[in-house]
């Protein structure tokens, strides 16, 4: 990323440390799929697309949970970002989703922050009118400020930080190393 904000940054954890996070969140979420038989594995794009990757690898290669739906959500609204493009929170559909059937899936929905929950509880919404059998959260930070009714179900880390604070979750391949940066603006 080029044009990052401006402000003093602080890595909070390394690649090695959010490898055994994401370890750790493939043993919750098999635990939770324990006796399930179709799974569907949603990353919310961007970042949450290749953290849903890294999470199903490590389910298959741990778990040998191989036969899983894969797809992609993308949100139009960041309740993370510094300026907000768009006034409320929008997902664009993919066409080949149009006709995509959920029902008796339990459904893992990835993201990289938890913040507001503006774009995990659309995705939510959408992912809920396919009706899967369930629909689990999976965050890899939850800033435990939340101000919508969704909770998440597996989370890598909790971190409790000033509201002017940014939490920088680095995922390659839109960084160079998986990290995250808490980043206090100028």
């Amino acid at each position: 990323m080029t044009n990052k904000p401006q402000g003093r940054r602080t890595c909070l954890y390394t690649p090695s440390q959010l490898d055994a996070i994401v370890t750790d969140m493939a043993r919750q979420a098999a635990g939770l799929l324990t006796g399930r038989t179709q799974v569907a594995i949603v990353g919310i794009l961007r970042r949450g697309a290749p953290l849903a990757d890294r999470l199903q690898a490590c389910l298959a290669e741990t778990y040998g949970l191989v036969d899983c739906v894969r797809l992609d959500l993308q949100i139009k609204r960041y309740a993370d970002d510094l300026t907000l493009l768009y006034p409320e929170t929008r997902l664009t559909e993919n066409p080949v989703h149009a006709t995509l059937d959920l029902a008796d899936h339990t459904v893992l929905a990835v993201d990289d922050v938890m913040y507001r929950g503006h774009s995990m509880l659309r995705a939510v919404e959408y992912l809920a009118c396919r009706q899967p059998a369930e629909i689990r959260t999976v965050v890899l930070v939850d800033r435990g400020a939340a101000k919508l009714p969704v909770r998440t179900d597996i989370v890598g880390v909790r971190l409790d930080v000033a509201p002017t604070d940014v939490i920088e979750c680095n995922v390659p391949p839109y960084e160079d190393s998986f990290r995250i940066d808490l980043l206090q603006p100028e």
